[in-house]
This record gives structure tokens, C-alpha cells and sequence, in this order.
């Protein structure tokens, strides 16, 4: 056995910085020797890779056929012979079976590189959703579920709650509601979609602008200005986007453009309140249509909140508890801007202004320096060897795994104590952009050696055929059937740059954190270990499924962590200094009671007009903001609800979920890793109780016994101060 451990190659078990230079040593060997080798299936897989167009839909078609046969059959059975055997079953595993394949027909449609595949890709989704849709709709399946409710038949605790799933599902789909309120949900739901997609299209369709002067726009760096557009008289047009907003915002020292930048941009798209308005409205007639008191209680229920009464209770004792803080941090922003300004007011379009300044002022960091510590093998390197030690698991290139593109790896996760396999994830990483893509990716980054963080651009770039945006795709679930385990399959998809010319792939800070984040992802859909596929690892409560991705951050501000990650790039042997790391812990809590403060307020808004009827939304907005901003006006003639999509589409009623997550993460790390980051115990029994979990039992509840107590604020309120 210990031969074998030695002899398994590329596996991350090593020790200190020479270690992690022949790990990074060895990642980018692979990439060369890759490209010479037979590719090859991957044991424990499903997911199918490189499918043609033509694949594509013949295999969407062979998933809704047989989805049918099953849902047929198990309507069949009759009411009194209902059973484990011939209804959960065979719902469990057609489950299990066909999300690996109907995720080999979708993701395609976000990192193929042929167009053909991604139309194609599309339609086969359009086409699955329509089915599995239907599924969740029908009568017949229900009443055969529901039935076995009642006569429980010896049911597991996983089974009962996969039952109980089913059914709460069925029901919230309007399943068990007469004919005339099933075309009541119908109109509603169709109504509430398209007035959604309307308030979106109205933000993104919206051209609004601002001209100013060189001398309006002092402070702004030369490159930003010189991407402006110039107007007929030679001034610099601003568009209301946030691409350019937050420069301005940020950067400009002249609080007149600010002011003017801040109150257009707070205006935009002035319909969409009486949209927004309409959807309120039309929410609260679906949720009393479905039982519910109001949208948000609808909302919350299948959360681990369970009520919008507790959201209210959580967000105003978590905005109380910061009052002090959030008040000191305003009295020194509004003593720095007398000083700079005058007897000036201090407003709501001076804060993030001043706060830059003041972060500037203590810290003195500069992100552009820091960036050529971050090769992003190293990186790669340093996350895996901090998991190998955290949790016990052991990575593991797959070096001829058929991959979509030569960039692309397979790795394969084993535990380190049983060298047992426990799953795979591929890494996209590198951008694909083109030229005009690359000209305009190297103004961002010139950008964020003066912001320390990355832009919300809105552009619309060719890609060829990649997803923007870094994020985690489960391919395959874990489950069980028969004693016999279907391991997990991820995807993590980035848009970092690649090593050109000798010149390593070098990560911004923020973007080394946000790795760190979607790697937590990765682990905990890879470390699930449930019994059913519709509770493993991402399929989990929203506010409960952030929460392991949010805990990995801190790795990114512990000097012992970040070391271990770091590197310059002409000498990867010398780290980030010790200093730096310490400054950059700090920087990170700096001023962050008033940023949270509006945080809450956003989430204050959404929570109220979703629990309440008839809610002057304008007149909620002038009063609720100077009451949790600690005084601090909210700007004449302005109108967020205009332009805050997260109440349109995606959030509506749950905006509080993000704090929700961070407040548990920030607990569990204080009490666990604070001293001791890296605690293999208990990161082992991290991985245990909360990360193979799954989402059978309720997320307090493992919680709880992960942590030996109820979960509290009071850790995640100390790292404020």
C-alpha cells in the first residue's frame, strides 16, 4: 500500500513551497503531454463530452422518452398497492441516471465552441425543461406519491424525505388546486414571467447618459478616460451603466459629478416601478393561491429560513447590532469630505468615494503589485494542497480524459486515508476571448490596480462559445441504489488569462478569492454522499447551499494560507509578505458596517413589499433608507425599485439569503479554523457532517451538530470590528 502511494502520480501530497513548485511544475507539464495522448472514458462517468449537434438532440429525445415510460408506469400503480419499490424508486433513479445526461445536452450551450452545438444545445434545453415541467404537473404521479404518504411503508428517513419533496413540489406547481384556480396559477405565473423579462429588458435597453468635462472628471485614471466615447463638443459621455458608474463614483473627486452621476443613474427606467408594482401585486395572489399568507412566506418556505418572519427577525437584529459601527465609519467619511469639501452635506453618492479614500489612506495596497504574486497555477496548486490538508482528499490529474477543449482538465478526487475515489471535476479556466475582447480585458485590468476589486461589467463581447462568469456546474449527482454509489462529477468554468509568451497567467486578488469560493463548490458537491441524486451536493437549499464556498474565503485573508498560494511570478519561491497579508485582513472588514448596512436595506425593501399588501414603494424607500443607513438621506429624486432586477427576477423575496450565508460561514469558521486553519479534524468532520450531508436533513439541524450548538451572529459581528 504504501508503494502504491508513492507511485501514484501527479496525486497533491506534499508539503511546504518546494512541494507547491513541483506541483505547479507538474500542472504545466501535463498541459504539453496532453496533447499527445489517446483520450480516453472516464471510469464512474456519465457525462458525455464533445456530443455533435445531432447527438445532442437524439439524446434529449431518448431522456424525455424514457422520463415518460417511467412517470407512466409509476401513475399505474394503483392507490393501494403504492410501495418504496414501485413508485419512489424508480422516480430516485430515473433521477439519478439522467441528470448527468441532460446535463451533457446543456452545458454545451455555454463552452462549445461551434455554433451549431450551442443552437442545438439550447433547443434540447428548451425542450427538457418543457418535459420535466409537465412532469412536475401531473395529476396521476401525484396522487400515487401523495398516497404513500399515508401508508409510510416502512420508509427510510431519505426516502421519507425524497417523499415529502415530491409532494411539496407537486403542490407548489398548483397540482392539487381545482381546474379554474390550475388556469388561475397558469395566467398568473405567465403574467409574472413576461412583466419580469420586461423590467430586465427595460434595464438593458436603456441607453441613458451624462456628458462631462475633463475637469468634471478629475481623478478618473487617463486609460478609463481615453475608453469614453467623445460627444459632438469634445466632452466625455458617461453611460448610466455600471461599468462606468462605479469609477466615477469611486474615483471622480469632484462631488457635483458625483451627485449628478448618482441621482441619473438612481432614476433609470422610472416604468419599471409601475412593473415592479404589478408583480408585487401578482405574487401575492399566487402565493394566497397556493396557501400562503404572502409571496414572501411562499418564497421562504422550502428555505432554511422558513418564514418571512424570521428573515425580518434575523435582518433587523443583525442592522441593530451594527448601528454603532456603521454611525462611527459615517462620522469619519463625513469629517474627511469637510476637509477635502467644505461645509458640503455628506450623501448617499459620497460613500463608496470616500471609503476608497480612507481604505487608501490605512493601507496603502496596491493591487497591481500584489497580482504578480498570484500565478494562477500556483494558485491551483495552493487550493488543492490546503484541501488535501483540510479534508483528507487527493487530487489527481486525469491526463487523457476526452475533454471539449485542449485547455480543459479532468481531475479525479480520492480520500486520502481509504484512497477510495469520491468524484471528478473538470476546470475551464482560460479565457477563449478574441482580439477585440483582449484590447478591452486590459483596460479592466489597469482598472483594478486602482479598485483593489472586479467591475460588474455589462458588456456584450465574442466569447467563442464561453460563459462569461465563473462558476460551478454539477454534471452528475451522487446517489445510492443497491449499495452500489454514483460518484459526483463538477465543472468549474472561469475566464482567468493564460500563460502567453512566457509570461505567466496572473490572477487579480479578487479573483484569486473568487476562486477560492467556486472551489468550495466544487468540494462540497464532490464530497457529497446522499442517498438520492435531487439532495446532492448543489441541489441544496439556497440559503444553506453558499454557505461551505463562503467559508473557504478566509483561506484568502490567513497569512499561513496565503502564503502557501503565493508567489512572485519571476520567482515563485518568494511569497507574499507577511505585512501584506495582515493588511490585506484588515482592508478586508475595513468600513464594512455601513456597506453592509445597505445590504440589509436592499434586503429590508424586498422582504417588506413581499410580505405586505398595497406598499407605496416610493415612500418605503425615502423613509427605510435614512432609518438603517443610521440617518444618512437617501437622494432626492431617486428611485432605486426602478432599477434593482434582483426584485424583478431570480430574488424576489430572498435578497437576504447572501448575508444569511455569511453570517453561518463566518460562525463556523471562528469556532472551528479562527485558531487553528488548518484543523484537520475538523475539516474531516466538516466534510462529514456538513458537506456529505446533502440536503435530506434540515440544514439547522446539521448545523447544529457540526457546530455542538445553534448557529450565532456574534462571530460573523466581531469580524466587523
Amino acid at each position: 500500500m504504501a508503494k502504491q502511494k508513492r507511485d501514484r502520480k501527479n496525486l497533491i501530497a506534499l508539503t511546504g513551497a518546494a512541494a507547491l513548485v513541483a506541483i505547479a511544475v507538474n500542472f504545466a507539464i501535463s498541459a504539453i503531454n496532453k496533447k499527445h495522448q489517446k483520450k480516453r472514458d472516464v471510469p464512474g462517468s456519465k457525462v458525455r463530452v464533445n456530443l455533435s449537434a445531432s447527438e445532442i438532440f437524439k439524446l434529449a429525445e431518448s431522456i424525455i422518452n424514457k422520463s415518460k415510460q417511467v412517470h407512466d408506469a409509476v401513475a399505474s400503480v394503483a392507490l393501494d398497492k403504492v410501495g418504496y419499490v414501485n413508485v419512489i424508486l424508480p422516480l430516485a433513479e430515473l433521477e439519478a441516471q439522467q441528470f448527468p445526461l441532460i446535463q451533457s445536452c446543456v452545458f454545451p450551450k455555454w463552452l462549445s465552441s461551434s455554433e451549431d452545438v450551442r443552437k442545438a444545445s439550447a433547443e434540447a434545453e428548451r425542450k427538457i425543461d418543457a418535459h420535466i415541467s409537465i412532469c412536475r404537473k401531473r395529476e396521476d404521479v401525484y396522487r400515487v406519491v401523495k398516497a404513500l404518504t399515508v401508508t409510510g411503508d416502512g420508509l427510510s428517513v431519505d426516502a421519507k424525505s425524497f417523499t415529502r419533496f415530491l409532494v411539496r413540489e407537486f403542490e407548489r406547481n398548483g397540482v392539487n388546486l381545482t381546474l379554474s384556480k390550475k388556469e388561475e396559477l397558469q395566467r398568473l405565473t405567465t403574467n409574472i414571467d413576461e412583466l419580469s423579462m420586461q423590467y430586465i429588458r427595460n434595464l438593458d435597453d436603456d441607453c441613458s447618459f451624462l456628458l462631462f468635462t475633463d475637469v468634471d472628471l478629475d481623478g478618473l485614471p487617463p486609460e478609463f478616460l481615453k475608453s469614453l466615447e467623445r460627444y459632438g463638443d469634445g466632452n466625455r459621455k458617461i453611460i448610466l451603466r455600471s461599468h462606468q458608474v462605479s469609477p466615477v463614483l469611486e474615483l471622480c473627486k469632484v462631488g457635483s459629478t458625483r451627485r449628478a452621476v448618482a441621482i441619473s443613474y438612481g432614476r433609470r427606467c422610472e416604468a419599471n416601478v409601475t412593473i415592479l408594482e404589478q408583480l408585487i401585486q401578482l405574487r401575492h395572489k399566487l402565493a394566497r393561491l397556493l396557501g400562503f399568507a404572502n409571496y414572501a412566506d411562499y418564497a421562504t418556505d422550502d428555505r432554511m429560513a422558513k418564514s418571512s418572519s424570521k428573515v425580518f427577525e434575523f435582518l433587523e437584529s443583525l442592522s441593530a447590532s451594527l448601528n454603532d459601527l456603521a454611525s462611527r465609519e459615517l462620522s469619519m467619511l463625513k469629517a474627511l469630505k469637510k476637509k477635502e469639501e467644505g461645509e458640503s452635506p455628506f450623501g448617499m453618492e459620497d460613500l463608496a468615494y470616500y471609503v476608497k479614500r480612507i481604505k487608501d489612506q490605512q493601507f496603502h495596497i496596491n493591487f497591481g503589485v500584489i497580482r504578480q504574486y498570484f500565478p494562477i497555477i500556483l494558485v491551483l496548486s495552493g487550493i488543492f494542497k490546503i484541501c488535501q490538508d483540510l479534508f483528507g482528499l487527493g487530487f489527481k490529474e486525469v491526463e487523457n480524459a476526452v475533454v471539449w477543449h485542449p485547455d480543459v482538465q479532468l481531475f479525479s478526487v480520492s480520500d486520502l486515508s481509504s484512497e477510495e475515489l469520491v468524484g471528478y471535476f473538470y476546470l475551464d479556466l482560460y479565457s477563449r476571448l478574441s482580439q477585440l475582447d483582449y484590447s478591452f480585458s486590459v483596460l479592466m485590468c489597469l482598472l483594478y490596480q486602482l479598485y483593489g476589486r472586479t467591475l460588474k461589467i455589462c458588456y456584450n463581447l465574442n466569447r467563442v462559445g464561453k460563459y462569461a462568469h465563473t462558476c460551478v456546474i454539477a454534471l452528475q449527482n451522487s446517489s445510492l441504489n443497491n449499495g452500489s454509489r454514483q460518484i459526483p462529477v463538477a465543472l468549474l468554468v472561469s475566464q482567468f488569462e493564460k500563460e502567453v509568451d512566457g509570461h505567466p497567467g496572473l490572477l487579480q486578488f479578487s479573483e484569486v478569492v473568487n476562486l477560492f469560493h467556486e472551489f468550495g463548490h466544487v468540494v462540497h458537491h464532490i464530497c457529497s454522499c446522499t442517498s438520492f441524486s435531487k439532495f446532492s451536493g448543489l441541489s441544496l437549499d439556497p440559503d444553506f447551499v453558499e454557505i461551505p464556498a463562503l467559508l473557504m474565503e478566509n483561506w484568502c485573508y490567513e497569512s499561513l494560507s496565503l502564503r502557501l498560494i503565493s508567489g512572485f511570478h519571476q520567482d515563485i519561491t518568494k511569497p507574499i509578505k507577511d505585512d501584506l497579508c495582515k493588511s490585506l485582513k484588515k482592508w478586508r472588514c475595513s468600513f464594512s458596517a455601513l456597506k453592509l448596512k445597505q445590504e440589509i436595506f436592499y434586503c429590508l425593501f424586498d422582504q417588506i413589499i413581499h410580505s405586505t399588501e398595497n406598499v407605496d414603494i416610493i415612500g418605503l424607500f425615502q423613509h427605510l433608507y435614512p432609518k438603517v443607513m443610521v440617518g444618512l438621506p437617501l437622494l432626492r429624486g431617486i428611485n432605486p425599485a426602478s432599477c434593482f432586477p434582483r426584485t424583478a427576477i431570480g430574488y424576489e423575496a430572498t435578497c437576504y439569503s447572501h448575508i444569511w450565508s455569511e453570517v453561518f460561514a463566518a460562525d463556523i469558521f471562528a469556532l472551528k479554523f479562527h485558531d487553528d486553519i488548518f484543523n484537520l479534524q475538523a475539516g474531516l468532520q466538516f466534510r462529514k457532517k456538513v458537506l456529505a450531508a446533502g440536503g435530506g436533513k434540515d440544514p439547522l439541524e446539521i448545523l447544529s451538530d457540526f457546530l455542538g450548538r445553534e448557529p450565532s451572529i456574534q462571530a460573523f459581528l466581531d469580524k466587523q470590528s
